[in-house]
């Protein structure tokens, strides 16, 4: 259910100390009519109020039944020269000026209905968002913000393009970008600019930057039959002598807007970034790779935070729901569990497990078979919380779409995660992953039969 409360439209505070920040959403509906950039439909989008944690929302009204799409980077479609959302074949374009004016507001929770496949372009830039919705004023909200700090140097390349994530002691996001033509510097300078979040005027700096593109990159756009409804005097279009038909807001304002671009896709990681960011030539591609190596960090930090502080299943614990014994057992802490939905644990990779000796001695490498096998176990674990599994032991009955993706070595902490994907009285499959430090080593999705402990123990006493 939506919160349509309205609320005093208050100023909020540049992000300065480490005081938590509350969550915002509109205090008010706000309407956004107009064509959409590349496909020239006429499109309304209605911006909503939303509770806490609901996050951004696109919804597509015009289908029946309404589709939602999450404004989350692993939905967004690769598609070229901007950003948009998919979910099965329905889809939503060029959302990155409504997401970085929701990013420079800040906005935290919000519906957009939408009776079109694209947003209204406006002008190009954020400001046909930002206005009307800085107008309505925010309210605040009884959650905290969820905030995500870079903790280590992230980069992500595409050949002489570049973009950088950097810790930060100062909270708030701060970008440098560095854009650079080349050899069409004569048509758009070489612009470094830098933003930052904690104490830069957004309105004033960049929701009036618009997208601009090179005559010949308009001209391709055209003959594909995409914005055939604009012309240079709508857009900013630049050719030989600078812009056609138009005149630039700012003497930067291609910079301007690369950073308007990138606030609003860093925002697809679903909440605010405090680090600082270096960008060379970057662009929807690279801003893309960026969002899904920080979920990455912010998973591995996660787990790394569990893993310190909890205890949840000790190991006489862990061998009393398990028939597994050394050298088998391959889970030596479960530090998280979730009810019966999922659960983190711990497997300590030393150099005097026996198997060792044999697998590769020279280079000692973990079998993938005991890393998978590690994960089935804590899946195991994991089926038996729930409530009609007690009393039974979880068998391996298959496995699927297993991938060994890095090798496990001496001295590597395993870092294991299970979550259930159906759980039936009998039976239960649990998708499952297994890491060391931020990269992936393994995964697989693993079903299970649940035999009572009992009959189990009774079958093994008559084989013998």
């Amino acid at each position: 259910m939506l919160e349509t409360e309205t609320a005093n439209k208050r100023q909020i505070p540049p992000v300065d100390d480490d005081t938590p920040r509350m969550q915002h959403t509109l205090s008010a509906p706000v309407t956004v009519s107009g064509r959409g950039l590349l496909l020239g439909k006429e499109v309304t989008a209605t911006i909503l109020p939303a509770p806490p944690n609901h996050g951004i929302v696109f919804e597509r009204i015009d289908l029946a039944p309404p589709v939602q799409i999450p404004a989350r980077v692993q939905y967004i479609a690769r598609r070229p020269r901007r950003t948009s959302l998919a979910i099965s074949n329905v889809s939503i374009d060029t959302v990155e000026h409504c997401m970085s004016a929701f990013s420079g507001l800040p906005v935290d929770n919000a519906l957009v209905r939408i009776d079109g496949p694209e947003l209204p372009c406006g002008d190009g830039s954020a400001a046909p968002f930002f206005d009307p919705i800085d107008k309505a004023g925010l309210v605040q909200q009884d959650m905290p913000r969820r905030v995500c700090r870079i903790t280590e140097p992230i980069l992500v390349e595409d050949g002489d393009a570049m973009l950088a994530a950097l810790p930060s002691h100062d909270n708030g996001l701060c970008v440098v970008f560095d854009l650079d033509y080349g050899s069409n510097s004569h048509r758009i300078k070489r612009q470094i600019m830098t933003f930052a979040s904690g104490n830069g005027d957004y309105r004033r700096e960049l929701s009036r930057a618009r997208t601009y593109s090179l005559q010949e990159e308009a001209q391709a756009l055209w003959d594909r039959g995409m914005c055939r409804h604009l012309t240079p005097k709508d857009v900013l279009v630049i050719g030989e002598d600078g812009p056609i038909d138009n005149e630039y807001r700012f003497e930067d304002e291609p910079v301007r807007h690369k950073i308007v671009d990138l606030l609003g896709d860093l925002y697809l990681v679903g909440c605010q970034i405090h680090g600082r960011f270096v960008a060379y030539k970057s662009g929807h591609k690279l801003n893309r790779l960026m969002c899904t190596k920080i979920i990455a960090q912010m998973e591995a930090t996660h787990r790394k935070e569990v893993a310190l502080r909890g205890n949840t299943l000790n190991i006489r614990a862990i061998q009393r729901l398990m028939p597994h014994r050394y050298p088998m057992l391959l889970v030596d802490r479960v530090v998280e569990i979730d009810g019966d939905r999922k659960a983190i644990g711990i497997k300590n990779v030393t150099i005097n497990e026996p198997f060792f000796e044999g697998h590769y001695p020279g280079t000692p490498i973990m079998p993938g078979v005991l890393i998978v096998e590690a994960m089935a176990q804590l899946g195991g674990l994991l089926m038996s919380q729930k409530l009609e599994h007690t009393g039974k032991i979880a068998v391996l009955l298959s496995l699927d779409k297993v991938k060994l993706r890095q090798p496990v070595t001496p001295g590597d902490q395993l870092i294991l995660e299970a979550e259930a994907v159906r759980a039936k009285s009998r039976s239960g499959t649990v998708k499952c992953r297994a890491f060391v430090g931020t990269k992936t080593v393994a995964e697989a999705l693993v079903k299970f039969m649940m035999v009572d402990a009992e009959q189990r123990t009774r079958d093994q006493s008559e084989v013998k």
